[in-house]
């Protein structure tokens, strides 16, 4: 027992001397710093050594804002060959917007603020560099298939007019001037019956191609739109075929009339017009089946997995070109993905998590291979001796942070909630033309929401910062929210839902712009329909969209009859049942 006992005393002696020459080493460190800092450029290796915090400090001024909550700033300086760590704690700040990360010591020149992250289509991105949005090249790029559409089918619509105006404004000339001429340009009843056809097969035209091809185009592709480019070649035919029938039945009338026979007359031009009507309102539905309905009716499944953070949609789509789906999937990402937040890439720490982490750091003697905790335990062992089960109880540590910070969640929203209702039950609907009684005073609705809003600011506060939403919501867009809300008397819930459920993408105001730009990567040419296996990427910046085509089964039903005598029953009755 006296021997225990020595040993004990002699154990706890060690543990005074080593704790004594570390916080002599430390304030030795501490005096060499400061006498450094006072007198620039005396010492090299002290200046060397303290890069790692300046380099901190530049990436906070780099990245703007405040830094991180609980960012820590090292500092390794030699000291009579001891080797000892500074660590600073720097406090979170109280800020509204203060949502930036700062990873301190960080020296790769590829690292950025997460501002940048899910950024408009501007950037630099896996694409590559983006075309000029508001740039010469992309404007002709975005309307000159339009242009060109729009022109084909107007030379196209005028055609059967020019038909039967050209002979009578007197631009073919020899109709006129030969013996029969005025019996060629007689029109009968028979003429003015074709002519009334023409008018209103000319009308049914136009207003099939306003309804269904007159619009603005919804996405430049890059490669040509096949079923398209081949319908305005079938209008482009006919119409030269219509042109070239028409000039030789004008020459062979004039030559007719020349030698005298029977020419052509003016009621067979009329009818050659009506009959192009014809074929071009044909073509239109040909056009109308092949762009707008063949595919309406499901063929394949594609799931579109988002990443960095897994988000999965499913859709059924029909046949269309590769290019053609990647629109459509992006037309549907954007009304129905839920906004894709950067800062939630990280995963949540608790507060008890940060204060063990900030506390576990150890202190170890290399001569002796001893490590003390900062308890003031030591124990055996060399550097890595804790590094296999550290690693192993990882997802544990993960479980138990996420689900701390599922907890906070809902604890901050129910707060908000019952913030908001509180805050909402100030404020009174006032009839039009009705005096405020009680002693208010009629306000309006951007007025009513400046004075209702330090109710539930600090509850929304909390809450955007817990769920990291503060970069995106700014206190006068919240105001502005609020004063709408209170306009059209909706509810607190209503109020809440921007932030409550943030969906769909184009719900964030970064992501309302003119125009979007993606990167569509396929190994198969984007003119292509698509087929069961076929795999295609989209990519704006660091978000990126994977495409995968999958074709739906045919479906095989049979039919089995059931004998209506077999729904008879029996009931059999049994001692040790309770019926």
């Amino acid at each position: 027992m006296r021997g225990l006992l020595d040993s004990q005393t002699e154990f706890g002696m060690e543990t005074e001397s080593i704790k004594s020459a570390l916080s002599e080493q430390s304030s030795k460190s501490k005096r060499s710093r400061s006498h450094n800092h006072r007198s620039s450029h005396r010492n090299h290796s002290h200046r060397n050594n303290s890069s790692l915090y300046e380099r901190g400090e530049h990436l906070h001024r780099k990245g703007g804002g405040e830094m991180a909550p609980f960012q820590t700033a090292v500092t390794m300086s030699p000291d009579d060959g001891q080797e000892v760590i500074e660590v600073q704690i720097l406090p979170q700040d109280e800020n509204w917007g203060e949502n930036t990360t700062a990873v301190t010591g960080n020296t790769s020149e590829q690292s950025g603020s997460v501002e940048d992250v899910g950024g408009g289509a501007g950037g630099g991105g896996w694409g590559g560099a983006y075309p000029d949005e508001g740039g010469l090249a992309f404007v002709c790029q975005r309307y000159i298939g339009t242009l060109m559409s729009a022109a084909i089918s107007l030379v196209a619509f005028l055609s059967p007019v020019a038909m039967v105006v050209l002979p009578k404004i007197g631009v073919l000339p020899e109709m006129s001037q030969l013996s029969g001429g005025g019996r060629l340009l007689a029109c009968g009843a028979e003429c003015r019956g074709l002519l009334v056809s023409l008018a209103l097969k000319l009308v049914l035209l136009a207003v099939g191609a306003w309804a269904v091809f007159v619009r603005a185009p919804a996405a430049t592709m890059p490669r040509v739109f096949l079923l398209r480019a081949a319908v305005l070649l079938l209008v482009v035919i006919c119409t030269i075929a219509y042109w070239l029938f028409y000039l030789v039945q004008i020459t062979e009338g004039v030559r007719a009339a020349v030698t005298g026979e029977a020419g052509v007359e003016y009621r067979a031009l009329v009818a050659f017009a009506s009959s192009l009507a014809e074929t071009l309102l044909f073509v239109h539905c040909v056009a109308v089946a092949l762009l707008e309905l063949r595919h309406l009716q499901p063929t394949y499944y594609v799931r579109v997995t988002r990443s960095p953070d897994g988000e999965c949609r499913s859709y059924a789509i029909g046949r269309l070109s590769i290019q053609r789906a990647a629109v459509w999937l992006l037309q549907r990402y954007y009304c129905e993905f839920p906004i894709y937040n950067p800062y939630l890439d990280r995963p949540p720490t608790s507060s008890k998590s940060r204060h063990a982490k900030a506390s576990s750091f150890k202190y170890y003697d290399v001569d002796s291979n001893m490590q003390m905790t900062s308890g003031g335990v030591l124990r055996g062992g060399g550097v890595g001796g804790r590094g296999g089960s550290r690693r192993d109880s990882s997802h544990n540590e993960r479980f138990y942070e996420e689900h701390d910070w599922e907890r906070r969640v809902r604890k901050r929203r129910a707060r908000l909630i019952s913030a908001t209702e509180d805050a909402f039950t100030h404020i009174k609907r006032q009839p039009h033309l009705v005096s405020a009684g009680g002693g208010g005073v009629l306000m309006e609705p951007e007025e009513a929401a400046a004075a209702v809003f330090p109710g539930l600011a600090r509850a929304l506060q909390k809450y955007l910062r817990v769920t990291r939403q503060q970069p995106r919501h700014s206190p006068d867009s919240i105001l502005a929210h609020l004063a709408h809300c209170l306009a059209h008397d909706l509810s607190p819930l209503a109020f809440l839902q921007p932030f409550l459920n943030p969906a769909p993408v184009l719900l964030n105001d970064k992501e309302r712009k003119p125009v979007q730009t993606w990167s569509l990567v396929c190994g198969e040419l984007l003119s292509r329909a698509v087929r069961p296996g076929c795999t295609f990427q989209l990519r704006q910046n660091d978000v990126s969209l994977l495409c995968q085509v999958v074709a739906l089964p045919h479906l095989n039903l049979t039919e089995e009859v059931v004998d209506p005598r077999s729904n008879r029953f029996v009931l059999r009755l049994n001692s040790e049942t309770s019926v």
